[in-house]
């Protein structure tokens, strides 16, 4: 991997994530979502699914100098893949890391031979929206009262498959 223009050190390594990664991403979850975090029960759950000729999901962990700065998760059922979770510690926002995770798990979700990809993604995460309209997602549904507690929505975006000279570029995302 290249290293960052800045002085934080070389880009995080994109990696499946697995039992031993779970302490480090569960600290992740709680400070970035602290109200609505996932528990330990629901990340066991998905990565038992993760591995072997059945796999339905691919998790994924972004490590830097050991340390764990991003994770990302995708199920694909009947052909359609889901972004389950995808986030990156503060200190990486604007570094592209994001767009990296997303990347891997859009790429999963052809290995899997999904023909559409659904997320959902809180009303009041502008940033996150962005991301998604950058890799053509289009907003096409609400959850009303997804998020609990404090009862928000969730906007749902959906990609269609693309090709790959359709895939958007995801330099300096």
């Amino acid at each position: 991997m290249s290293a960052r223009p800045d002085a934080t050190g070389p880009a995080a390594e994109l990696r499946e994530m697995r039992w031993w990664d779970l302490e480090p991403v569960l600290a992740l979850e709680h400070d970035l979502f602290p109200e609505d975090a996932w528990s330990p029960g629901m990340f066991w759950s998905e990565l038992a699914h993760a591995r072997g000729p059945l796999a339905t999901r691919r998790y994924l962990v972004a490590e830097q100098g050991g340390r764990i700065v991003g994770y990302g998760g995708l199920a694909a059922v009947d052909g359609t893949g889901d972004v389950q979770t995808i986030a990156t510690a503060r200190d990486q926002w604007g570094t592209g890391l994001g767009g990296r995770l997303l990347t891997a798990l859009l790429g999963a979700a052809t290995a899997f031979e999904c023909h559409e990809v659904l997320l959902e993604v809180r009303v009041d995460n502008v940033r996150a929206q962005r991301l998604y309209t950058r890799f053509g997602f289009e907003p096409i549904g609400f959850r009303r009262g997804y998020y609990q507690p404090g009862n928000v929505d969730a906007l749902v975006m959906r990609r269609p498959s693309q090709t790959s000279s359709e895939a958007p570029s995801v330099q300096g995302t």
